[in-house]
């Protein structure tokens, strides 16, 4: 009984101790203004702290760029100026300040992964790069770049032998993004594998997650390069769950530790749950329980600040309209700090995406009905 009560009282000592060191969100900033759909916004910060932005726009690839932390923004700029759809973009910047963006289109008759990169801090743009070339459509790409400067790109494709099913599949560069390499598969089921995931560690090594029913149910994988995309362990299942778990995000800190979220169907409707490993993915804790609401809280996103505290961003409609909501852990996600509500709009506010900068500020970007269609919005958090 006596540790029961001191266990409490150590977890509301912590409690009390984040609260002190709480995140400090600044007014909302509307970034769009346009009759048209803005849509799928990603996020991403620099060595200088500026802030780079991508979103899709009536099928377009647009950028917006900050250089004085969200207080004023450079204009919007189309990247690609193809004849048919382009769909929703991913962003990283390198450690030369190089952005890379990628995206996928339908210009070949078919989805296929392009690329795009600015090398001087976003003012110009070298022009769409084709990376993929195959028989069925590729979709959703996503990108990081590791502390040795490669560039990794996974994405989802078609199976050329299971055409309703998807695999994942992984191509990186060594150069910048002048050259890239051969596309490599990193699943093989016959099952749909999708909503890839991908980020570099502290060590340079490179961690993908996805889900998949391969079991019958959607759940949770991983897989880790530690040569630089070269070669890829096994896959490893992260969730047993009874009902779906989808949509993960991932990210890594300082020490490597890698983190993992995404939303799961078990208690009833869509929560937030979370996962970690302390030894570089060869083994992860158990399932920690985001949210605890009666409504859909999902399309959720992870970054790590540079003090190491873990923020988690997601949509919730606890309220009767989707807003979004924040959660934080300053011991590497033991405890977490209170669920904070950050928007406050007439519409609904949707897939959030957040970044850090070098002093741990926070950079949240979000689609948002408020306006009577889809317009990018914009928020900042300081640590107090």
């Amino acid at each position: 009984m006596r540790k029961k009560v001191f266990l409490i009282l150590i977890a509301g000592i912590f409690v009390f101790y984040q609260s002190l060191i709480a995140q400090s969100w600044e007014k909302t900033v509307r970034l769009t203004w346009n009759s048209s759909t803005s849509s799928n916004p990603k996020v991403a910060t620099d060595l200088n702290d500026d802030i780079h932005i991508v979103w899709q726009d009536s099928y377009k690839i647009f950028y917006n760029r900050s250089t004085d932390d969200g207080v004023t923004w450079s204009g919007a700029k189309r990247l690609a100026w193809n004849l048919t759809k382009s769909y929703p973009p991913s962003i990283a910047t390198d450690l030369n300040n190089h952005i890379h963006a990628v995206w996928y289109d339908w210009t070949p008759g078919n989805g296929e992964i392009y690329y795009n990169r600015s090398t001087n801090g976003g003012v110009n743009w070298i022009g769409a790069k084709r990376l993929t070339w195959s028989a069925r459509s590729s979709y959703a790409p996503e990108i990081a770049v590791d502390s040795s400067g490669i560039i990794h790109i996974v994405w989802e494709e078609e199976d050329s032998f299971y055409p309703n099913n998807r695999e994942i599949y992984y191509k990186r560069s060594t150069d910048g993004g002048a050259t890239w390499s051969g596309t490599k598969r990193l699943t093989w089921s016959s099952s749909h594998s999708g909503w890839a995931a991908i980020a570099a560690d502290a060590s340079g090594h490179i961690h993908v997650i996805w889900n998949s029913d391969l079991s019958g149910n959607y759940e949770i994988y991983v897989k880790k390069s530690t040569n630089g995309g070269i070669s890829w362990s096994g896959a490893k299942r992260l969730t047993w769950n009874t009902g779906e778990s989808r949509q993960p995000a991932i990210a890594s800190d300082s020490s490597s530790n890698i983190h993992a979220v995404w939303y799961d169907w078990t208690p009833g409707n869509m929560e937030v749950y979370y996962k970690r490993s302390t030894n570089g993915g060869v083994s992860w804790s158990g399932t920690k329980r985001l949210t605890w609401n009666t409504s859909g809280s999902w399309r959720q996103a992870v970054v790590i600040d540079q003090s190491n505290h873990i923020h988690v961003v997601w949509q919730d409609e606890i309220s009767g309209n989707y807003e979004i909501y924040h959660r934080k852990s300053t011991n590497g996600g033991v405890l977490w700090t209170g669920t904070k509500r950050l928007t406050w709009n007439s519409g609904g506010s949707f897939r959030p995406k957040i970044a850090a900068n070098s002093i741990s500020d926070l950079h949240l970007v979000w689609e948002d009905y408020s306006p009577g269609n889809y317009e990018i919005f914009y928020k900042k958090g300081t640590q107090k």
